[in-house]
């Protein structure tokens, strides 16, 4: 009879197979992604919308060493990678410089690839990215749920169209999805262990360089930025956390500065054409008109979220088991279960900090792009509810991530064959004919505004009756104790 394993190889062997899967995942992301360049984006153009913006501004960078870009226009630098006319894109300064309204962080951040290889480099530089986002995810997914669950929501949350769709756009999106993973994995790492100083400090840098991306990223910025202020000082530790405040500080002011520098302005919005703003809209009227987005950007036919992967509606399940293991208690006796709670809630926080972002302040829904581009930042960090409502609906679980599937390759086709991810999106996929009972917002009907809120209402409800129950519930054990 062959003698047990001990504990040590036993932890061996374990950390040999979760490097396995690492590895699978990281190697079927990256090839996927990968497999999308060439892709059209419309017509015979593989760039659209803000695309060949940032790549101009790069070029700049490499050629020129600054961001103005009227030169590129004048000689039409853009053609090796952009094959129409290409509109300008904010006001030219008093002195006749142009500097588009996109911020300094992503032509930063893609000028040495660029330097190396052009736009090709470029994307394959993106996708790595991405893998490492949608990884860091992976992680995050494990301190909810064990493998398969979490390699399978995780694996099914990458293939779904809109990260694929992503993969090698030349997007600040998916790059804002890394520098929010991985300072939560950090936090939630120091919430375990007493806080090391250069843990919070990566993560504070992280959260420093995302508003450099886009000031769109700065709410859910703030919100891991609160997570981490909170668990450094509950881990008696304020003097790091002081020093993490500090560098966030010293970024902001920063950010502001240059800013002022280049664009005029304390955001890159300042060089915008007169009457458009970052956010397009007044309040509170405008803002309050937007209201219906929380329901659209979820289910609408054309740019809704779950119309094209449905695998993020078991994110509400993993909502709602959230609040009844918080409800249970469990996490008072069981330590795993606080660090899943712990996870799933911070997660949860910072996904609907971008949701807001998203349905208030983008000022539209829709554009030059695959949807939902808003939300896409705050895509990974749902992968961790995802994986919780997998564990609990496995079945339901694998029709959506195959139905989701079923949609990615119908949407890399269309890249490749039917004109563009932009212009010909498969019109049916992944639902088929019903995809005619989805709502489409923006037609004047009254039936997707209704549907929208019967939507919240449902979830309203179920919310209510979970409350009342466990009321119920509480009252009748705290009777049985201390009755007779």
């Amino acid at each position: 009879m062959r003698a047990p394993l001990p504990s040590g190889g036993l932890a061996r062997i374990a950390g040999r197979a979760r490097r396995r899967r690492v590895a699978l995942l990281a190697a079927i992301l990256l090839a996927t992604y990968l497999s999308t360049l060439g892709l059209r984006a419309f017509g015979a153009a593989e760039y659209a919308g803000d695309e060949p913006h940032y790549l101009l501004a790069a070029h700049s960078l490499v050629n020129d060493g600054d961001l103005d870009v009227s030169d590129e226009y004048r000689d039409r630098a853009y053609r090796t990678f952009y094959p129409y006319p290409l509109d300008r894109h904010g006001a030219p300064r008093r002195d006749g410089a142009l500097l588009e309204p996109h911020g300094v962080g992503m032509p930063v951040l893609i000028a040495p690839a660029y330097a190396l290889g052009g736009a090709k480099l470029v994307e394959v530089w993106l996708a790595l990215l991405a893998t490492a986002a949608i990884l860091v995810a992976y992680f995050l997914a494990r301190r909810v749920v064990p493998d398969p669950w979490a390699f399978g929501a995780t694996l099914a949350v990458g293939l779904s169209p809109p990260l694929v769709a992503y993969g090698t756009a030349v997007y600040p999106e998916l790059p804002a999805a890394l520098l929010l993973g991985l300072p939560m994995l950090l936090t939630l790492r120091l919430a375990d262990e007493r806080p090391r100083a250069a843990d919070a400090l990566a993560a504070a840098f992280c959260l420093a360089l995302l508003p450099w991306l886009g000031t769109k990223f700065a709410l859910p910025g703030v919100a891991v930025a609160g997570l981490l202020w909170r668990t450094l000082m509950r881990g008696r530790r304020p003097g790091l956390a002081a020093a993490c405040v500090n560098l966030l500080v010293v970024s902001g002011v920063a950010f502001v500065e240059v800013n002022r520098a280049l664009y005029g302005g304390a955001t890159p919005y300042a060089a915008d054409l007169a009457g458009e703003s970052a956010t397009d809209a007044a309040f509170p009227h405008d803002y309050l008109d937007r209201v219906y987005r929380f329901a659209a950007l979820f289910l609408d036919r054309e740019y809704g979220l779950l119309r094209w992967a449905p695998i993020f509606a078991l994110s509400f399940v993993g909502l709602f088991l959230l609040r009844a293991s918080v409800r249970s208690g469990l996490a008072r006796a069981l330590p795993e279960q606080s660090r899943a709670e712990r996870c799933a809630r911070a997660c949860a926080l910072v996904a609907a900090a971008q949701l807001v972002v998203a349905a208030l302040l983008a000022p539209t829904m829709f554009g030059f792009w695959f949807p939902p581009r808003h939300l896409l930042a705050a895509l990974p960090l749902a992968t961790p509810l995802v994986a919780w409502g997998t564990r609990r609906l496995p079945r339901l679980a694998l029709l959506l991530a195959v139905a989701g599937m079923v949609a990615t390759v119908a949407v890399w086709l269309a890249g490749r064959e039917g004109g563009g991810l932009v212009v010909a999106k498969p019109a049916q996929a992944p639902f088929g004919p019903l995809v005619e009972l989805l709502p489409l917002y923006g037609t004047g009907t009254l039936w997707p505004y209704l549907l929208g809120a019967g939507f919240w209402g449902a979830l309203l409800a179920l919310l209510v009756f979970s409350e009342l129950r466990h009321s119920r519930q509480t009252a009748g054990n705290t009777r049985a104790r201390y009755s007779g």
